[in-house]
């Protein structure tokens, strides 16, 4: 089997060991190890005999549900898509439109795929400095930049230097960035990014790690969504309810751009079962409170344990994965993990700027990321 360019693959891990998908550990797909939440099994079964019908061509309960996370919209700001993968593919048709995109490298693979779809002429701004583990990213453009503020991270400290994107933006270019950023997990401030709403034509923010932050530290541009109609803002629901297979996101945008793509898909993009699922988890506050609850303390024990082994140099993160530095090869580390433990990492292959000597870890229960620690070191010893 070719090997995956995306995270959670269990399929080719299991054929590279000879065993069953379910015996996999995955650290390689950054998925919330806490679910999914008992509401979502329970507003699935109870709608099973909803698939004899098509789902409502405009998802409105699904939209009203998704607006009470955000008191400041109402339900016609809102798309749901069929995970945010296909809302991104929209975003790109409508960047392909401009002059040039630019998106922070290294950046998440479907990016580019999403652009090249349509053709896009694309820039990229290289954003990490690779400089041996200790937090700082630099960038390749110095001259009459922007510098967004990183302002958390695993460690509560600000990286330094801070990114500086040196975006001398015309009027017919967009902007394609994750906040926080994959694979990085640097978060950056909304005042920081606020600036870019007024200098490119359109600006497209994958937010889709932000919930993994408790409302009071998110840094979402949502707030500003309904002054800036060239602004698009990308969530996923699947990362923080651990439900990826049943594929649900949605987008927030002005009304009228959101039409557009409503005409532009096929219908009935979202099923049944997921808009079942959707709605029941937005509401699910005690499973919210137990997952920020838990990530802090999960991150710091795995990112300490990482800084301990020698020859490896994890990056602070305000998400719920985690980037290495490797001084070994991490396709070897791959190899030897998956064969001698049954254990998954994310290789960085499919981020040009990484290579083979980064890798990103999922964080997962404390136990599960004890046996991750326990196994790394038995293979750098």
């Amino acid at each position: 089997m070719k090997r995956p360019i995306h995270g959670g693959n269990l399929a080719w891990a299991a054929a590279q060991v000879g065993c069953s998908p379910s015996l996999i550990l995955d650290f390689s797909a950054s998925i919330n190890p806490l679910g999914p939440p008992k509401c979502a099994i329970a507003a699935i079964e109870s709608h099973l005999d909803d698939l004899v019908a098509y789902p409502a061509p405009d998802y409105y309960p699904l939209r009203v549900a998704l607006s009470q996370l955000h008191p400041t919209l109402n339900p016609d700001w809102i798309l749901p898509g069929n995970g945010s993968a296909e809302l991104l593919t929209w975003a790109a048709r409508e960047l392909s439109e401009l002059e040039e995109t630019i998106i922070l490298t290294p950046a998440f693979s479907d990016y580019q795929r999403a652009l090249r779809a349509f053709n896009a002429r694309i820039r990229g701004c290289f954003l990490f400095g690779g400089d041996g583990g200790d937090g700082g990213v630099v960038s390749t453009f110095s001259q009459g930049g922007f510098c967004p503020k990183v302002i958390i991270n695993s460690q509560n400290k600000i990286p330094k230097p801070a990114p500086t994107l040196g975006l001398v933006s015309g009027k017919n270019q967009g902007l394609l960035l994750n906040n926080p950023h994959n694979p990085t997990g640097q978060l950056w401030d909304t005042a920081s990014l606020l600036p870019f709403l007024q200098q490119f034509a359109l600006v497209v923010v994958d937010e889709a790690f932000m919930d993994f932050l408790p409302p009071d530290q998110q840094q979402s541009l949502i707030r500003w969504v309904q002054d800036y109609p060239n602004l698009i803002i990308l969530r996923s629901l699947t990362k923080f309810y651990s439900l990826p297979g049943l594929r649900l996101g949605y987008a927030i945008a002005h009304p009228e751009r959101l039409q557009r793509w409503q005409q532009w898909r096929d219908p009935w993009s979202v099923n049944v079962l997921a808009v079942a699922a959707a709605i029941a988890v937005v509401q699910d506050q005690a499973f919210q409170y137990q997952t920020w609850d838990w990530l802090p303390a999960a991150r710091s024990h795995l990112f300490q344990g990482l800084s301990s082994l020698p020859g490896l140099h994890p990056y602070p993160s305000a998400a719920n994965f985690l980037l290495v530095h490797s001084e070994h090869s991490c396709s070897q580390l791959q190899e030897h993990l998956l064969k001698h433990n049954c254990i998954l990492i994310r290789d960085c292959l499919s981020f040009p700027e990484l290579g083979d000597r980064y890798f990103r870890v999922a964080i997962r229960t404390q136990a599960d990321n004890q046996c991750l620690l326990d196994a790394l070191k038995d293979v750098i010893s």
